[in-house]
């Protein structure tokens, strides 16, 4: 049973990493600074740990999709994040084909076939 077990825990992991990266994008529409962005996360039922967030900020804005900008009026300094033009853009395009494919696997999951919820 451990095998299938570690089969899910794998196959879950490659979807929460997209599923992350379009959550972050989604709450960067205004300035948020890390920790601020875990928070808001969990409170949507998205765990994610500091660990893989900020190196998801950091290559987000490799790519161009985020800038970012330092405040220092605060005891502790902190990076902000906002999506860059383009990525408003990426963002807009991704939603769209978000939905396009979560109206499918809906349809899949639901009636098509005769199978619901994975179960025959």
């Amino acid at each position: 049973m451990s095998d299938v077990n570690e089969i899910v825990e794998k196959m879950l992991q490659e979807l929460r990493r997209g599923t992350i990266s379009i959550g972050v994008l989604s709450l960067l529409t205004k300035p948020q600074y890390g920790y601020s962005l875990v928070t808001m996360l969990a409170d949507k039922g998205i765990q994610v740990e500091a660990g893989t967030l900020y190196p998801l900020l950091r290559r987000l804005e490799k790519q161009g999709l985020l800038e970012s900008e330092w405040d220092t009026n605060e005891a502790r300094p902190r990076k902000y994040y906002l999506l860059s033009p383009i990525g408003k853009e990426v963002y807009q395009r991704i939603c769209i084909e978000w939905r396009a494919i979560v109206k499918s696997l809906d349809g899949l999951l639901n009636d098509e076939g005769g199978v619901r919820n994975g179960v025959d």
